[in-house]
């Protein structure tokens, strides 16, 4: 097979963010009630369970469904009630294939990617072309910082499947990974123009990540434009509130931010998003703000810390930043390196050790992250600071 990470070209659409943004403000007939995508196919599978409630496919369909609601709402307990859809659609049917689908990929949503990882890789020994299965060992690989595995698996998607949504998104994001962010954003723009029109959220998601991608590369005026197409097809998406803040943090309007980012906690109140305001509302001067925001950030991560879907990276970053506990900074970066190798835990795991005054061993770290060729500006500024170099000066490999 052909690595992607070294193609020169890709089958795409005709495509702008600008293109993709005018065509997500078309009127979209199916919205007109106010239902999501998956609360439309949610509707669907119980209507279907209610005809045959046996019906072992529908079960699985629900569970499937519930996991795109997570997605939607930022809200775990849909893994929960996709996973009793799951053991409902194992009990009319033992053993049905698309159920244990389901089940990977939400110990995926779940964090659990260790466990996914080994699901996903029972499942592919039983049907070797499956196209989803391959997407959950992609992103199990991804999360544990498997990149040559993730590769691979991503390669077989787009063997079987030239052009086909889920690989390439996938692949923008090791081409990202890789520091390709200008084919990182072709896959995206031909994704996000391949998608059916009333898959509004799978469409907001893709513009959030060409947006991400705009700003990594310094486009802010690029990545707001591609951000506000996303948040006018999907009104108040939680990612897409972050990139976004991301570009007001980056055009110096740090009050903007610090009301984006209020906004998104306000729609998933979760211990990261609470970190990130946090972090906001310090750059803006809002002293006493920030300071209640940090402390009921620190008290929210400290619950969730030794559960599978945590804070952990935020609260080595406040430990070893305004928390000012840098052992426990490390302590909970060893923990978290010996249960995931991706770039974004070996990076915490660098600055913790920096930030305990262990300089060699957060050089050596931090250039792991470095060779595979991540770009984004914080872990580029870290590795400034480790390396004992300017701000900015820094690149990957």
């Amino acid at each position: 097979m052909t690595s992607f990470r070294l193609m020169t070209t890709v089958v795409v659409l005709a495509a702008t963010v600008s293109a993709a943004a005018a065509q997500t403000l078309r009127p979209n007939a199916l919205l007109a009630g106010g239902d999501t995508p998956a609360q439309r196919k949610i509707a669907l599978a119980q209507a279907a369970i209610a005809r045959d409630p046996k019906h072992a496919q529908a079960h699985a369909d629900l569970a499937l469904a519930l996991t795109q609601r997570a997605r939607e709402t930022a809200d775990p307990v849909y893994y929960q009630q996709a996973e009793a859809a799951v053991q409902a659609a194992l009990a009319a049917t033992p053993g049905h294939f698309d159920a244990r689908k389901v089940r990977a990929w939400a110990l995926l949503g779940q964090h659990r990617f260790a466990e996914a990882l080994a699901l996903a890789t029972a499942l592919n020994r039983e049907v070797p072309d499956d196209l989803m299965v391959y997407g959950i060992l992609t992103d199990a690989h991804i999360e544990l910082g498997h990149y040559d595995e993730a590769e691979r698996s991503a390669q077989w998607m787009l063997d079987l499947r030239p052009g086909n949504i889920p690989a390439l998104t996938r692949a923008a994001y090791l081409r990202e990974l890789f520091g390709d962010i200008e084919g990182a954003i072709e896959l995206m723009r031909a994704a996000v123009n391949r998608m059916p029109f009333q898959e509004t959220e799978d469409r907001a998601w893709v513009l959030t990540q060409i947006g991400h991608l705009e700003l990594v590369r310094r486009q802010p005026a690029a990545a707001e434009e591609a951000l506000e197409a996303a948040l006018a097809l999907f009104p108040d998406y939680h990612y897409a509130l972050g990139t976004l803040a991301e570009v007001r943090t980056a055009q110096q309007r740090h009050r903007e931010a610090a009301v984006l980012q209020r906004q998104r906690y306000a729609v998933a109140p979760h211990p990261e998003n609470l970190f990130e305001l946090a972090e906001a509302q310090a750059r803006a001067g809002m002293r006493a703000e920030a300071a209640k925001s940090y402390a009921q950030f620190e008290a929210g991560a400290r619950a969730e810390m030794r559960g599978d879907d945590n804070a952990n990276r935020e609260l080595i970053a406040y430990w070893a930043g305004p928390g000012k506990k840098p052992a426990e900074a490390l302590k909970l970066a060893e923990q978290e390196i010996a249960r995931r190798g991706d770039v974004y835990t070996r990076e915490a795991y660098a600055w913790a050790l920096f930030r305990n005054g262990r300089r060699a061993d957060a050089r050596r770290e931090i250039a792991t992250v470095l060779a595979v060729g991540v770009q984004h500006p914080r872990v580029l500024d870290r590795a400034s600071a480790i390396q004992g170099k300017p701000a900015g000066t820094t690149t990957a490999r």
